[in-house]
């Protein structure tokens, strides 16, 4: 299946798995919003650490927006495959489409480790 036309650039597999996996440390032992509208909040508060979309979302305006606030706001981003492997993450059953981390608890060098990597492939 084609990028959705609003993936701007694409994350390697193995990055994926790890901003996953630093979702599923941060809830436990740090902080993380949830949905469209607490994500877009961390975001305008300067609060999101990392923020992880989902790319299946339909329609896809829903998120289209994401990128370029986090452009704005300096915060890094990353794109993940499915919805229901972001909602998974992060501890809840429904899918979602966007999740920010705010506290990064036992999480904290392994969302360093996603950041610098991000950083490095969008130069």
């Amino acid at each position: 299946m084609p990028k959705p036309s609003f993936v701007e650039w694409e994350a390697p597999e193995e990055l994926q798995k790890k901003a996953l996996q630093a979702l599923e440390i941060a809830k436990d032992t740090g902080r993380v919003k949830k949905g469209i509208n607490e994500t877009t909040k961390s975001i305008e508060r300067g609060n999101a650490k990392i923020v992880v979309i989902a790319e299946d979302v339909d329609p896809p305006e829903i998120t289209m927006f994401l990128p370029g606030l986090c452009d704005d706001k300096k915060a890094p981003y990353i794109y993940v495959p499915s919805k229901q492997d972001l909602g998974g993450a992060v501890g809840i059953e429904r899918p979602t489409a966007a999740v920010s981390i705010v506290v990064e608890g036992k999480a904290k060098d392994l969302v360093e480790d996603v950041v610098d990597k991000i950083t490095g492939l969008r130069k």
